[in-house]
């Protein structure tokens, strides 16, 4: 199943029903008909932003990351981070990140709806990641 798809069910399963652990959120993915290994099911985790708040999975907040345009962030290569964007939203979203002067990023290139995050070496993608997760919640 493509990646895209399997994170949207994943979002609207923690935003339907509480999860209070990963096995569950799987369990119910692979009665939806979506299969997925629990290093995926973390994966997408991580790059959706799902935290734990008072011991259940949730989403990130309304007023944080998709409210300002943010979107979801993939990795390419060894030396790039994706951000998807609202359209129209991506040089806005680039501006906050560069303004942020995360060490680890090189440069950001922004389009309508995706930008180019160019990150030192491959260690610094999953830190720029969550860094920039952060910066957005």
């Amino acid at each position: 199943m493509q990646k895209s798809l399997r994170q949207q069910k994943l979002l609207s399963l923690i935003k339907a029903k509480p999860f209070g652990t990963q096995a569950e959120l799987r369990d119910q993915l692979e009665r939806a008909g979506v299969p997925t290994t629990q290093s995926s099911l973390s994966r997408d985790m991580e790059e959706l932003g799902i935290v734990k708040h008072r011991g259940h999975y949730t989403t990130p907040r309304t007023d944080g990351a998709a409210a300002r345009g943010l979107l979801s962030l993939d990795l390419a290569g060894d030396n790039l981070v994706i951000a998807h964007t609202e359209p129209g939203l991506a040089s806005a979203v680039a501006v906050e990140v560069d303004g942020a002067a995360i060490s680890e990023i090189v440069g950001t290139l922004a389009g309508e709806d995706t930008i180019f995050v160019a990150v030192r070496d491959p260690k610094a993608q999953r830190t720029v990641m969550k860094k920039i997760w952060e910066l957005f919640g």
